[in-house]
């Protein structure tokens, strides 16, 4: 189905593999399209509760953009794909209503880390080296790194990882907030797992709002904690916070239906 992915379910967790290890993994437009297409239909799969997202190999989860793609671009043709870019996959990841993980094994380097910041958090291998190296190509990140990596790690921090174009490996991202946990290589796709599997014994339908409350702090003009009482009121309405609550109630595990 996909050339530049591949897509496996397990257990309710949908695992995308960005599988193009001659190049890296990095990002072309074949690439955004497929992976805008295989989120898409992770998000509207009943059976999947959370996506985790990776590349093939052990050197990348994605090394960049794929640079000869534009490297003779226009200024409109310029903005065009990074706007293109940003509604097709990065913000459609964030917005997304299921959760979604960065297992990031490798290199992930400027559109690589971009759309690890994009997913709800970011779980890396020891081995893991991330950056934002556009400015020593003469241009600027352009899939939403400059917003997103200064909402993680501060405006000190990412102003100096973006002018001076420097990697990082993983402890530092740790400490620096960028990733949420660092493990070996062999054990990152098995924490990935972990963690899904906690979420997917709760209400996929109170996650969904979560993401959306949490993403409003984020968006101008938006009253977050509007949104957030908004959402809270909402869940009141649904057949999952009933079983919730019935089930804390009578002192057994939830079943939650998802609607």
């Amino acid at each position: 189905m996909y050339n530049n992915l591949t897509v496996n379910l397990e257990e309710q967790v949908t695992i995308i593999t960005i599988n193009r290890p001659k190049k890296l993994n990095a990002l072309n437009q074949d690439t955004i399209q497929e992976l805008h297409e295989a989120f898409k239909t992770a998000d509207t799969d009943d059976n999947t509760k959370v996506i985790i997202v990776t590349g093939s190999g052990e050197k990348a989860f994605v090394a960049g953009a794929d640079i000869s793609e534009f490297a003779n671009y226009s200024v409109e043709k310029g903005m065009h794909l990074a706007a293109n870019g940003q509604k097709l996959l990065f913000d459609f990841v964030e917005n997304l209503s299921t959760p979604v993980i960065a297992a990031i094994n490798g290199f992930a380097l400027g559109g690589g880390l971009e759309l690890a910041m994009a997913c709800h958090f970011r779980v890396a291998s020891n081995t893991a080296k991330m950056g934002l190296p556009e400015v020593s190509l003469g241009v600027i990140p352009g899939y939403g790194g400059t917003q997103r990596l200064t909402q993680l790690v501060g405006k000190g921090r990412a102003l100096e990882l973006i002018m001076t174009a420097s990697m990082i490996d993983a402890n530092k991202a740790l400490s620096y907030g960028l990733v949420n946990h660092v493990v070996p290589q062999e054990e990152l796709l098995e924490l990935c797992k972990t963690l899904a599997a906690k979420i997917t014994k709760n209400s996929t339908v109170a996650i969904s709002a979560a993401i959306k409350a949490v993403n409003a702090n984020f968006k101008t003009g938006v009253n977050g904690y509007h949104t957030e009482i908004t959402k809270f009121g909402n869940c009141f309405g649904t057949e999952d916070f009933k079983e919730g609550t019935t089930a804390f109630l009578e002192k057994r595990k939830a079943e939650f239906p998802g609607r």
